[in-house]
């Protein structure tokens, strides 16, 4: 088995972080819509706590979660330029509320897995 290069291991790292976050987006997402906001606001309180996320990324999936009836959106064209506000639907907030569960079931027992796996350490 060959051994991967320092930047190929890196490259593989950034790509599995990668990953691992795409899956938290939905969640992610839904949470900060319990109050409406358009795509550029949401893109920049997403960055605000350290969840970087593209535009690429986020316009289809606000998109895709309307198309499930997750989403409302309406568009403001009183200001200076039209925008689309999305908030969280009924179906979306029940959604929330399950996947908000699930996420907390699922860290407690990532948590007791990954601590059965960390090195121990040595005083």
């Amino acid at each position: 088995m060959k051994k991967q290069s320092g930047t190929e291991f890196e490259s593989l790292h950034e790509n599995l972080s990668l990953e691992l976050r795409r899956g938290t987006l939905v969640l992610t997402v839904l949470s900060q819509l319990q109050q409406p906001q358009y795509g550029y606001s949401l893109v920049e309180e997403l960055n605000a706590h350290g969840i970087p996320i593209e535009p690429g990324t986020l316009y289809p999936l606000l998109r895709r979660l309307e198309s499930h009836e997750l989403l409302i959106s309406s568009w403001e064209t009183a200001g200076p330029k039209p925008r689309k506000y999305y908030r969280l639907a009924q179906q979306g907030e029940r959604m929330l509320e399950l996947l908000t569960e699930e996420w907390f079931d699922m860290t407690k027992s990532m948590v007791r897995l990954l601590k059965g796996s960390m090195p121990h350490e040595t005083e």
